[in-house]
């Protein structure tokens, strides 16, 4: 006799717990279509994560991940209403075109995917070196690290950005 077939972790914690997690998003966020969204994102991270089927307590899970996707969201905007700040100061004539906008926030939105999946402390010392400028003597200092933690952080952060599936000028 066959056994019967398993059902897929990650359909079955989808089916329990959608509905709510998208509820619970919209609560914080006030907006179903958005709540929506953000509910996708974070079942995406679940797929890619790989772990829906060792899960005692799913909604803890799905939480964590969705504060994260929450997170994520709310900066980007933080950039993009920055970015549309900058536009609305400049003169007419200089206020890039619709396409060099769609550029720009395109290029915004890579970098921040490149950067969303360091580590914390990788990307904090990566964006030290490269927005801030500061010597590895200065963000050990900065961070409370050992300066060989500071070097360990940039290889990391190097090899991350090198193996990227993408580049903000593809």
């Amino acid at each position: 006799m066959p056994m019967p077939f398993a059902a897929d972790p990650v359909h079955t914690l989808y089916v329990d717990h959608h509905r709510w997690l998208q509820a619970w998003l919209r609560r914080k966020l006030g907006d179903a279509h958005q709540a929506a969204d953000l509910a996708h994102d974070t079942f995406e991270r679940v797929i890619v994560a790989r772990q829906a089927h060792a899960l005692q307590e799913p909604r803890a899970y799905l939480t964590t991940l969705a504060q994260r996707v929450l997170y994520n969201f709310w900066r980007r905007r933080e950039l993009e209403q920055a970015w549309l700040d900058a536009l609305a100061s400049m003169p007419e004539e200089c206020a890039p075109s619709p396409e060099d906008y769609l550029l720009v926030r395109e290029a915004i939105e890579a970098i921040d995917a490149w950067l969303d999946g360091m580590l914390p402390k990788v990307r904090q010392a990566f964006l030290l070196r490269r927005i801030d400028g500061l010597k590895y003597a200065e963000i050990a200092a900065a961070m409370a690290v050992s300066e060989a933690s500071v070097e360990r952080y940039m290889k990391q952060a190097l090899v991350h950005l090198c193996s990227a599936p993408f580049a903000p000028g593809d």
